[in-house]
């Protein structure tokens, strides 16, 4: 357990090091499929959030431990593509803000829904995280390779949250996890302020 338990914290801090504020590239900045890439990674809104998916996903067990984190990409590709037409979306901040609230918080409770109400809940936020990726690729570059880097990105956040969250197995694993949680409702209500402020 001990072993795991270190694979995953090191797996964390690999993931966690790019940036610690929470920032995104400027609007028209990205480009490609290395900058895709880089945008979920960009802020901690994007990455906590993420890597709660992962967590909730993996004390969920089967089959929201695979579910959560392919419905995420699914619908954050679907708001990247509003972003990409300019559909206005009001209150993306926020809506980031609070989905590492909502995340966090069903992590820390270990909230059992039905997978349809996980899986709707998820999908609603990933919608406000695909538009703030999409909404900020150049004109005339690549949208086909920049969405494809950040749901890689994204695919590689989910996979960090269930390597930490299958330390929930065990009952030293489990306040682990719960603290996890508990660290991304605090950082989301932290970017809520800052989002209002």
């Amino acid at each position: 357990m001990t072993r795991r338990l270190r694979i995953s914290a090191a797996a964390a801090a690999m993931v966690l090091a790019p940036r610690i504020a929470l920032a995104h590239t400027e609007k028209g900045a990205a480009a490609g499929f290395v900058a895709g890439f880089h945008h979920p990674l960009s802020g901690w809104d994007h990455i906590l959030a993420m890597v709660a998916v992962g967590l909730w996903g993996a004390q969920l067990g089967a089959p929201a431990i695979w579910i959560l984190p392919v419905t995420f990409p699914m619908m954050m590709a679907f708001g990247g593509f509003l972003g990409l037409v300019g559909m206005p979306l009001p209150g993306i901040e926020v809506g980031i803000a609070l989905s590492a609230i909502v995340l966090g918080l069903a992590v820390t409770l270990e909230w059992r829904p039905k997978i349809a109400v996980a899986m709707a809940i998820v999908a609603v936020f990933a919608i406000f995280h695909g538009y703030a990726h999409e909404s900020e690729l150049a004109p005339g570059t690549s949208a086909l390779a920049y969405s494809l880097g950040f749901v890689v990105a994204t695919g590689f956040l989910h996979g960090v949250g269930i390597a930490i969250g299958l330390a929930h197995r065990w009952p030293a694993g489990r306040q682990v996890v719960r603290a996890a949680g508990a660290f991304v409702l605090a950082a989301g209500l932290f970017f809520l302020w800052r989002a209002v402020a």
